[in-house]
């Protein structure tokens, strides 16, 4: 899996055009033992523009944010460290800045009215329907933002878009027809389709044994935190009338219906009471953590949890995940009550015995096996096989490939038309498909594809554009980098 992830990471990280402000709630994702220069100001200085340690990291969480989504439980820091997201996260920092600095050398700038147009896009700032001065300010501090902050980052977002409107493709009739008619040829071909579930293996305890020596690196337990917490159940305030309006009349914009209507105080009283005693409950939460590291209280439960089974949040486990051995986590509100978790222990990753890795090393043996005996009956039979005949099919053509699902369709057929051989193999995950090309011919232009003929069009464009932009302003900025990973 981290083979293919590094492989294919280019496609994971965020566009150097394109960049999105999002709200991180959590706060930064941490990042390990990095030095910053002198002053701890900027990693790096691109022209005369400095990368601060904030815009780096802001970089860093969008993209572990990234990864995490995509790949779900299985994704954590040790990975994110193994695929080297720090690298990635500095190298498009400094392309950004890269750009910046070529948008300063044209003498393109984003004007307060530009801020202004664009921060009322932003719904989230509006108050019936106008932006509000005093909602933007709490929502950004809700997301541990500032103006300052949230601003500078728009300010380089809308800049990056004006550089991008300078290189605005937009291919003409003719190359879209002529592409079109490329990318669609038709071919009639044959195909047989090899699976290794169809593939016999007779594994030996010896070899077995052997393939576990060779790879015993990536057998390893999972890292562990041994937790000590204690739980506080949501408290009843006892709230007056007078505590239920002043409280709705402050925060009436949270109080929303579907269709974005601020609620009645009646309608949203109920909600109101809830976050008066969620409140209230906060407040004793707290008066029990400082108990607590007074050592005048004591938590109560000792677990020991995988990082993958860790109960909380995502952003609370980031929380503890990020703490030190012995430090105690402010509480936290989720499932109706308050945490207070103290990390004692983080259990590091050990290498597995044979015994213990077992059943994952056949399980790997396996599949190794069987794929290498399914490449070799490939090799043997792709000069003369007797297939499915299919006519007329195209790139777009992944219903008529029975025995595929529409991805495995999709990736058999694009390798199918960027190949210059008559016949082959395609590799699949578990699958290989045998194909020889019977007859192919130029497909009639049909214009419903113009848009993603054209999509495709332009995004081969932009990139070789991209890769020449970047050698030509790496040669014209001077890049002056102060982080150094420390020993």
């Amino acid at each position: 899996m981290i083979t293919w992830m590094q492989r294919h990471k280019k496609w994971l990280v965020i566009t150097i055009w394109i960049s999105t402000i999002a709200f991180v709630g959590a706060g930064f994702v941490g990042w390990g033992s990095y030095d910053y220069g002198k002053n701890g100001k900027a990693v790096a200085v691109v022209g005369d523009r400095e990368v601060s340690v904030e815009e780096y990291q802001q970089e860093y969480s969008n993209i572990y944010e990234q990864y995490a989504k995509m790949f779900g439980s299985m994704f954590n820091k040790e990975l994110a460290e193994q695929l080297k997201l720090k690298d990635i996260a500095y190298k498009q920092v400094l392309q950004k800045n890269l750009i910046l600095s070529y948008a300063d050398s044209l003498g393109l700038d984003v004007t307060n009215e530009d801020i202004a147009k664009e921060l009322v896009k932003y719904n989230v700032f509006l108050k019936d329907g106008k932006f509000d001065k005093e909602t933007y300010i709490k929502v950004l501090a809700q997301n541990k933002l500032t103006p300052k902050d949230f601003e500078e980052s728009l300010k380089r977002n809308l800049l990056l878009q004006k550089v991008q409107m300078l290189f605005e493709l937009n291919p003409n009739a003719v190359e879209v027809e002529n592409l079109s008619k490329l990318l669609f040829i038709d071919d009639d071909i044959s195909i047989k389709i090899l699976s290794s579930n169809d593939i016999k293996v007779d594994i030996k305890q010896e070899e077995l044994k052997k393939y576990w020596e060779e790879n015993k690196n990536s057998y390893m337990s999972e890292v562990s935190y041994d937790l000590e917490v204690k739980e506080i159940p949501l408290l009843t305030a006892n709230s007056t009338e007078d505590d239920i309006k002043a409280h709705y009349e402050k925060f009436k914009i949270d109080y929303k219906h579907a269709d974005g209507k601020i609620k009645s105080l009646e309608e949203a009283k109920t909600q109101v009471i809830k976050d008066l005693d969620e409140k209230f409950t906060k407040t004793e939460a707290l008066k029990v953590y400082l108990k607590i590291k007074k050592d005048e209280d004591k938590l109560e439960n000792k677990i020991t949890y995988k990082e993958s089974t860790l109960p909380f949040t995502d952003e609370n486990n980031t929380k503890i995940l990020e703490s030190k051995e012995g430090e105690i986590v402010k509480p936290f509100f989720e499932k109706d009550k308050y945490f207070i978790v103290k990390l004692a222990k983080k259990n590091l990753s050990q290498a597995l015995t044979f015994e213990q890795a077992t059943s994952l090393v056949t399980k790997d043996y396996e599949k190794v096996m069987k794929s290498k005996k399914l490449e070799e009956l490939a090799t043997s039979l792709v000069k003369d096989f007797k297939g499915i005949d299919i006519s007329t099919v195209s790139r777009d053509s992944v219903n008529k490939i029975v025995g595929l699902e529409q991805k495995e369709a999709g990736k058999f057929l694009n390798e199918l038309f960027s190949s210059t051989s008559k016949e082959g193999m395609v590799k699949l995950e578990d699958k290989i498909v045998l194909y020889r090309i019977n007859n192919s011919k130029i497909s009639d232009y049909n214009k419903a594809k113009d848009d993603l003929v054209k999509g495709t069009l332009i995004q081969l464009q932009e990139e070789e554009l991209m890769t020449n932009l970047m050698k030509k302003l790496e040669n014209s900025f001077e890049i002056q980098s102060s982080i150094q990973e420390k020993e």
